[in-house]
């Protein structure tokens, strides 16, 4: 067998292992949520960081991605044989149309303002400003619980 003909073959096998999952991005806003529609039917879902983003299997062609925090974390989804159907990243986005961020010396207070300005839970923010806006946001789950 040639050199050609082994690196063709190698090639088309690379090719053929690849097709199944080909790498693909998903974007969601953070606290929202959109379906996924697969190609295949997983038999498993492996998610890489469940503090950014959250998946609920609806079937086996059709799960549910939501977006918790601002980042980037991966998706595997496998079928019944262990071959994956679906991998990718999930970028997380923050929806800053409504967003306003006041400077105050060196420090930063964010607010979503729609409709009405409140303080946002965002990641650079006075330490004092983040932590009164994280400890009422875990009150609320709290009492929602």
């Amino acid at each position: 067998m040639s050199l050609l003909t082994k690196f063709g073959t190698a090639a088309a096998a690379v090719l053929f292992l690849c097709a199944g999952a080909q790498a693909q991005q998903f974007t969601v806003e953070s606290g929202k949520t959109k379906p996924l529609r697969l190609k295949g039917e997983a038999a498993s879902v492996v998610l890489g960081n469940p503090n950014i983003a959250d998946v609920a299997v609806h079937d086996e062609k059709l799960l549910f991605i939501s977006g918790k925090v601002f980042g980037t974390t991966n998706l595997i989804i496998f079928n019944e044989d262990g071959q994956a159907i679906y991998t990718g990243d999930i970028v997380v986005t923050t929806n800053t149309a409504n967003m306003v961020t006041v400077k105050r010396g060196s420090e930063n207070y964010t607010y979503d303002c729609a409709p009405d300005c409140r303080p946002a839970l965002t990641i650079g923010d006075a330490p004092q400003q983040f932590d009164a806006v994280y400890n009422q946001m875990t009150q609320a789950k709290e009492l929602a619980e």
